[in-house]
């Protein structure tokens, strides 16, 4: 539970610095330095305290291509259109009960009914705290790409976590230990196929549209804002691809995961001060309420827990 609960603050951590760099550099490019990063920082540690390839790295790997391939790209894409706040929210509220559909009809693991209701009072806590009142101000065309974008980053996560659930079940069947940041290693590594393609072909297009990537005030331009954003990329791919998804692996070797994406869905939640002070965003009495509901429904979900 407390891995699940550390995610959760790195997770926020993220969504900040990555709606910083996708405002600036578009989500694709910013979705591929932070997992570039991330598998930088992975590959050290896989290679040095961790162990490599061990274990099952072909279900981390393909549990990387859905989960960060494909859901990470889509939430990319919902970032600069919904804000940081609506995205996550979305996210993470279909996340949840994505994860324990899919781990149901797949490996046969089921909640019992306090377990279900726990997490039903995180996803209301959610939904009452974070449901936006102001669509009028996003286009119809941002809003509707952007509800795409988040239930497809949903789904993705979702079939990550359980397949990741998966590897975790093999390597126990094996008798083998292997630590969090090597399974996140492994997993990133399924992950950067996706967004290398993605940037590959947007770098194509900008370029026959642009004259050419190498077009000196282009050049210029792409300089002045890395100067200003490459503190954000870093601390995104830290928070995020690195440590983030670090601590959501320790916590889905011991935990199901439609538990573990209910309380990684309270990061809209942690979001609410970061907001307020990076964003400058007003927190009403409605936020307050909402997560008196869903810290309630997490603490009640600790205590199901409890053998």
């Amino acid at each position: 539970m407390f891995a699940a609960l550390l995610t959760t603050l790195l997770f926020a951590t993220s969504a900040i610095c990555g709606y910083r760099t996708a405002k600036q550099i578009g989500g694709i490019e910013a979705n591929f330095w932070r997992i570039t990063l991330a598998t930088i920082f992975l590959t050290i540690w896989a290679f040095t305290f961790g162990t490599g390839f061990a274990g099952a790295p072909e279900w981390f790997m393909i549990s990387g291509l859905f989960g960060i391939g494909l859901g990470d790209t889509a939430y990319f894409q919902a970032l600069p259109r919904l804000g940081s706040r609506r995205t996550v929210l979305l996210m993470q509220c279909l996340t949840a009960p994505f994860a324990a559909l899919i781990e149901w009809l797949w490996l046969g693991t089921t909640l019992n009914l306090p377990e279900i209701f726990c997490v039903g009072v995180i996803l209301v806590g959610v939904g009452v705290a974070l449901a936006p009142e102001d669509h009028a101000k996003i286009s119809a065309r941002d809003w509707k790409i952007g509800l795409f974008a988040g239930a497809l980053a949903a789904l993705g996560q979702s079939l990550g976590a359980v397949i990741i659930r998966k590897g975790y079940a093999d390597i126990a069947a094996a008798g083998l230990h292997v630590d969090a940041g090597t399974t996140g290693y492994q997993r990133v590594l399924g992950g950067i196929l996706i967004p290398t393609i993605a940037l590959i072909l947007f770098k194509w297009r900008s370029a026959r549209v642009h004259g050419g990537w190498l077009e000196k005030k282009t050049r210029q331009v792409s300089l002045d804002k890395w100067a200003r954003l490459w503190p954000w990329v870093l601390a995104n791919a830290l928070a995020g691809q690195t440590l983030g998804v670090t601590c959501m692996q320790w916590a889905l070797k011991t935990t199901q995961a439609g538990i573990v994406t209910a309380i990684i869905a309270t990061t809209p939640l942690v979001l609410l001060p970061m907001t307020r002070i990076i964003e400058k965003e007003k927190i009403g009495i409605r936020p307050l309420i909402g997560a008196v509901i869903a810290v309630s429904g997490v603490i009640g979900l600790t205590f199901c827990r409890i053998k």
